[in-house]
């Protein structure tokens, strides 16, 4: 019987996907591309495209196997209205919070892509989910929305796989948010997605390029003990 269980194991590692050297580097290539698109272009995306990215961020891991994410495809007129209404008044507070030089910089981004984006998806945790049975999220039920920050960050990359664009709307009243769309209390609001074909390619965060922020070394966030 051991013999036999440890033929099947190296049967199952011979089916293993390999990943090369080439594809090591494309994948990276994918990481570094990865941008917060502001800028869209007005073109629908493609028949399905929306449901099927949605379906490939449901194979991101998940505490407990809970699967806590929520996705809203919004195409009400209404409500997008409602929330574009959301982001204007949380945005206004935002700048008044900014120095006089940056709230002037502040102005000149445009953070958010509600006019544009053909595709808009809001994304929710539920916290009353039964699937799971809690296992992992005991002690720190945050790791649910941990969860779909993942699951956000698969859908992410396999969107600029394809050329299409995301930006993350994170100016908005969680709680307006899930007024406006009519869901469950026992969902938290995670993010609001803009979704769609970038109006020009960039290999530099805007925030960057604009004198913002830059990046750090990543060895000035690594302690050893």
């Amino acid at each position: 019987m051991y013999q036999a269980n440890e033929v099947s194991v190296a049967e199952r590692r011979e089916e293993l996907p390999e990943f090369d050297a080439a594809f090591r580097q494309k994948l990276l290539d994918l990481l570094r591309w990865r941008r917060d698109v502001r800028r869209f272009q007005r073109t629908a995306l493609p028949d399905g495209a929306s449901e099927r990215l949605i379906g490939i961020a449901c194979l991101s891991p998940s505490v407990g196997l809970s699967e806590p994410w929520r996705f809203v495809l919004v195409e009400d007129q209404p409500r997008r209205a409602a929330l574009r209404q959301c982001f204007e008044d949380c945005n206004r507070e935002a700048l008044e919070m900014q120095s006089p030089d940056r709230a002037a910089l502040y102005a000149r981004l445009k953070l958010a892509g509600l006019d544009d984006a053909p595709c808009q998806l809001a994304v929710f945790s539920d916290h009353g989910t039964a699937q799971g049975k809690g296992l992992g999220s005991l002690t720190m039920p945050e790791t649910l929305d941990y969860s779909v920050v993942n699951a956000i960050h698969t859908l992410w990359l396999a969107a600029r796989a394809e050329g299409i664009g995301l930006g993350w709307v994170s100016i908005l009243d969680p709680a307006r948010v899930k007024a406006i769309l009519d869901v469950p209390q026992a969902w938290t609001f995670i993010g609001h997605l803009c979704i769609g074909y970038p109006l020009a390619a960039e290999d530099t965060p805007a925030l960057e390029r604009e004198g913002w922020e830059h990046r750090h070394p990543p060895e000035g966030a690594v302690l050893y003990r």
